[in-house]
């Protein structure tokens, strides 16, 4: 392949990553062996360590390094958090000297200046160009920009072909594309708007080294993209007005039309399962894991629209190759098709 079809953008020198592809910070799926292996694979991992206790995510940043040394973050929410417990988790992430920050939800300054003063790289993942700024103005040093085309929480209401394009336009910062990223004609499209990379939940969800439980991983290799519901129902743990893209299933076809509108306050607490002997509720945004039992079909499947190009469970590793090898084909057949003759 000829050196102008190698993808390596701008922002793999400041991640200290081989190729521009992230995986999500996915609550809960995204442990360290799916961090570790997408960094590893030249890739750059995430750690999702939302509300986690201290000790789990100094268990987890060791057990990356312990796999790796490859550079990796950690994606924290300051706006779905106690503040006690995020001053705790920034604390632990900021002692093991961890190379990288990711936050998303409400832009909160407080925690992006603490991050960037203990030497931390933040990415912040924002779904309006009004965020985008926020963060920026923040000191965040790239941004992901989540189209709503994305799975689990959606922080906006704009297509990624518009937003990030959008949003390259008016803001300084490198950006990466998130939300219906999971091609190697998906990384094209997304270099083209302006992004620097893309940024994956479904694709990683579905490999081997995701920490989703394999009824989840077998709903997104079924699932079409018109199998996937925007809607405010699986709304206990976060704040109000958070709407989710699932899977559709039980729970949500019994809405009907009604898919929004779904207050945490005004919704039933009802025991569907446990997850490492912590009580999960039917509602909650909870999605199920390895260590998960119960009504696994009444609980959160987490997918964006991307699932309509995911049919196999491959390794993490493997998953980036043939991202890779998919955009070098697409490059090249588009150099044959506008070749000047």
């Amino acid at each position: 392949m000829p050196d102008r079809y190698r993808l390596r953008s701008p922002v793999c020198d400041l991640l200290g990553c081989d190729v521009p592809i992230l995986s999500a910070g996915m609550g809960g799926v995204a442990r360290s062996e799916l961090a570790a292996a997408v960094s590893q694979a030249g890739g750059y991992g995430i750690l999702g360590m939302v509300r986690e206790s201290p000790e789990l995510i100094a268990q987890e940043i060791d057990a990356v390094r312990a796999s790796t040394s490859r550079p990796f973050a950690v994606n924290l929410i300051p706006a779905a958090t106690d503040p006690a417990l995020l001053d705790t988790e920034l604390a632990v992430c900021l002692e093991r000297g961890v190379a990288g920050m990711c936050f998303f939800w409400d832009v909160v300054p407080e925690a992006v200046a603490r991050a960037k003063a203990a030497g931390c790289l933040v990415l912040h993942q924002v779904g309006s160009l009004a965020a985008a700024k926020e963060a920026e103005a923040a000191g965040a040093d790239v941004l992901i920009v989540q189209g709503v085309e994305a799975g689990g929480h959606v922080h906006g209401t704009v297509g990624a072909l518009v937003l990030v394009e959008q949003v390259v336009r008016r803001v300084g910062l490198p950006v990466i594309a998130s939300g219906g990223f999971a091609s190697g004609a998906g990384l094209v499209a997304a270099l083209a708007l302006g992004a620097q990379g893309i940024h994956c939940g479904t694709a990683f969800l579905a490999t081997r080294e995701s920490f989703a439980h394999d009824d989840h991983k077998a709903r997104v290799l079924a699932a079409s993209a018109e199998d996937t519901v925007f809607t405010d129902l699986f709304a206990l743990n976060w704040p109000p007005d958070s709407p989710v893209r699932v899977i559709r299933n039980s729970v949500t076809d019994a809405l009907g039309r009604n898919l929004m509108g779904h207050h945490p306050d005004r919704l039933p607490r009802e025991v569907i399962g446990s997850e490492a002997g912590r009580p999960l509720l039917k509602y909650s945004t909870d999605s199920p894991l390895r260590t998960t039992s119960g009504d696994l079909e009444a609980m959160a499947a987490f997918a964006g629209q991307s699932v309509g190009l995911i049919d196999d469970l491959p390794a993490a590793a493997e998953r980036i190759a043939a991202i890779v090898s998919e955009a070098e084909a697409t490059l090249a057949r588009l150099d044959r098709w506008l070749r000047p003759t």
